[in-house]
């Protein structure tokens, strides 16, 4: 009978230890973006309770202009949680992000309407989007950095897309709380009361991600939040090849990305005149699709190169994306609407199955929470953020057909940047990195 090596029982090891990793990180991920997205996807239903006067199209767009002011925050978020991560630790950066989004869940759920207090309702709406904004904007970075960090190595692309896996099932949870509330509750019920429901939901998994995390092992080294540099600015600008490289691809990527998932469903209702319930019923299948593909985009990465799987993303999306939103202006099948977005959404998929990594491969241990974070978020910001607010605007105009050719030129600059970077999953700085227990209570984390 053959008995394992003792060296073959520590890779065991290491091995259920980094996959339990993935799934811890991954968990908090998911109800952060839950929480983040269900405002989105809640809007058609609150809108009027904080913006009484006016059409619907006006409506969604102030709702819109505060998920977009959301996305101002993620700059200032990406920087001071990527700074905590780098010199303090990736877990603890995470507790933190965890926290704070279930306190501004906490806030929407309980906000008195514009018909209570007045002008106030709208502007504590906006405060606790502006501290879900920082919680989020510090959230995609470090979760991405350290499940980057301990996936396996040559399985890099597969099990790190695990972290657009979660973000995706935070999207589909969040239409699928909506799903089942339209089945429970009537159009008024949801429009009084209703739509709170999902924000309380949120905080309360936010609290049970909270204590997952607290399990993690942190994958940072002590050297490395010791060194000089760990989450510094100046230590960042060191790589500002690396920083403009990835606020280049993130423009067009989140744009395409917020284009085919978030306002998808406002644009099916809004513009192809499709039912809400039946835009939402759309929307989950197409993102329940979309959450699968990840892991195979991202095996796919392995074998052929992160910058290939960039090239394939901005080709196909310069190319596809307004035949794709003119077919779904006028779509009339639920069907079709499902087949056009899950076409759309195969094509971003090259893109987000990576994303996380990608950047993760482009910067050194001690400014890679604050490269990933900060580089992201500025593109994110600025363009991932605004493209339900454009879109609407535009709509307004009646030059609806703009925003089509808008998002298709972003796509075609992240496919420009992609051709003129080296392969990061060849030339990166990523390598193996040691797994540490989490710190005992109190400790800190830069004392190991």
């Amino acid at each position: 009978m053959s008995t394992l090596h003792p060296s073959d029982h520590a890779a065991a090891a290491d091995t259920r230890k980094r996959i339990f990793a993935i799934v811890g990180a991954s968990s908090g991920n998911l109800v952060e973006w839950f929480d983040f997205y269900i405002y989105s996807f809640c809007a058609i239903y609150f809108a009027p309770k904080f913006f009484p006067s006016g059409n619907a199209t006006t409506q969604l767009a102030n709702t819109a202009a505060i998920f977009a002011v959301g996305f101002l925050m993620r700059p200032i978020g990406g920087w001071l949680f990527g700074r905590i991560a780098d010199k303090h630790g990736r877990r603890t950066a995470m507790m933190i992000s965890v926290l704070m989004m279930c306190g501004g869940s906490l806030m929407i759920a309980c906000l008195p309407t514009y018909e209570t207090i007045g002008i106030a309702a709208p502007l504590l709406l906006l405060l606790a989007r502006l501290f879900q904004g920082l919680s989020v904007g510090g959230e995609y970075g470090t979760s991405a950095t350290y499940m980057s960090e301990v996936a396996l190595e040559g399985r890099r692309g597969f099990f790190a897309s695990f972290q657009y896996v979660t973000l995706i099932g935070g999207q589909l949870l969040a239409v699928l709380a909506l799903v089942i509330l339209q089945q429970l509750l009537t159009t008024e019920q949801l429009h009084a009361w209703g739509w709170r429901i999902p924000f309380v939901l949120g905080a309360v998994a936010a609290l049970v991600a909270l204590y997952l995390r607290k399990s993690l092992s942190e994958t940072s080294t002590a050297e490395t939040r010791k060194n000089k540099d760990a989450g510094t600015l100046a230590g960042l600008m060191k790589h500002k090849r690396a920083f403009l490289t990835v606020v280049g691809f993130t423009a067009g990527g989140s744009l395409i990305f917020y284009t085919f998932t978030t306002y998808m469903q406002k644009y099916l209702v809004n513009t192809a005149g499709m039912h809400a319930k039946t835009a939402s019923t759309v929307m989950t299948a197409a993102l329940f699709i979309y959450m699968l593909m990840q892991p195979l985009f991202g095996a796919l990465s392995d074998k052929i190169g992160r910058r290939t799987s960039m090239l394939w993303f901005g080709a196909l999306a310069t190319v596809a994306t307004v035949p794709i939103l003119h077919a779904l202006k006028d779509v009339t099948n639920p069907y079709a609407a499902f087949g056009f977005v899950i076409l759309a959404l195969a094509i971003v998929s090259f893109y987000t199955s990576i994303s996380g990594l990608i950047k993760a491969e482009m910067f050194p241990p001690e400014v890679r929470a604050l490269g990933v974070g900060l580089s992201y978020a500025v593109g994110n910001a600025i363009f991932g953020g605004s493209a339900e607010l454009v879109a609407l605007e535009l709509k307004k105009a009646g030059s609806e057909s703009t925003f089509y050719w808008y998002v298709s030129g972003m796509c075609a600059l992240a496919f420009i940047v992609a051709y003129k970077m080296r392969d990061p999953s060849k030339e990166g700085y990523l390598k193996d990195v040691p797994l540490e227990p989490h710190v005992a209570a109190g400790a800190p984390a830069g004392s190991r």
